[in-house]
């Protein structure tokens, strides 16, 4: 199942020219981001999609962050892309693939405003929470089976009123049929995806709207 079949109420066809109409309205990106975005889907690389692109764009604008909390830096397009769109901000990004940090640092070189953390995620944000480190806005974009074992850290290092974005937990859509549905191999990732948002949805120090946007999307506000 597509992004594109989510629409509920709505056939195929009707979904497919009301995400198109939506897309068209989309103000396009910068040419910097445009190219690298077009360079990271040539080598199959994964980036943000146009519609979640918009929402964080918004969200952004609204919260103001003064520290961002990337968890997924892949080659550095969405810490650009957040640190374009909230220049006020320090971000730090995490990325466990050698080859693809390498490549957000050379594309950070010369920003002192992003902070590249090279290792796995788990370590990292346990050593953040150690830190009492506070972040007013994380964007998860990781490994999808991993966001339930993050989640704990997470939570002590989301600041009051802190804003986060959770991409992609529709799973193209698998998440959305029965755990029997899916291929054997993907059960345990859809499994801790279901428990991710069950936990998000329960917790009650999140207020959390689930979003059909890109692949799903999650935003959770710390109350």
């Amino acid at each position: 199942m597509s992004e594109r079949d989510y629409f509920t109420g709505l056939d195929s066809e009707d979904a497919e020219r009301v995400l198109t109409f939506i897309e068209s309205m989309d103000r396009g990106l910068p040419l910097f981001l445009a190219q690298m975005e077009a360079a990271a889907l040539e080598e199959n690389v994964p980036v943000i999609r146009t519609q979640t692109q918009s929402l964080i764009r918004f969200f952004l604008a609204a919260a103001r962050p003064e520290r961002i909390l990337e968890v997924g830096t892949a080659t550095g397009f969405s810490a650009l892309f957040m640190n374009h769109y909230a220049p006020q901000a320090k971000i730090t990004t995490i990325e466990k693939d050698p080859a693809r940090a390498k490549a957000a640092r050379q594309a950070f070189e010369g920003n002192s405003s992003i902070l590249l953390i090279e290792g796995d995620a788990s370590e990292a944000l346990h050593k953040l929470a150690q830190d009492r480190e506070q972040f007013d806005f994380i964007l998860m974009d990781a490994a999808k089976g991993q966001y339930i074992h993050y989640l704990a850290d997470v939570m002590e290092i989301l600041a009051p009123r802190g804003i986060m974005i959770s991409d992609d937990i529709f799973m193209e859509g698998e998440i959305l049929q029965s755990r029997f549905s899916v291929k054997r191999r993907d059960r345990t990732i859809h499994k801790r995806m279901r428990e991710y948002i069950e936990a998000l949805t329960g917790d009650p120090r999140l207020e959390t709207i689930l979003l059909q946007e890109g692949d799903g999307t999650a935003v959770s506000l710390r109350i």
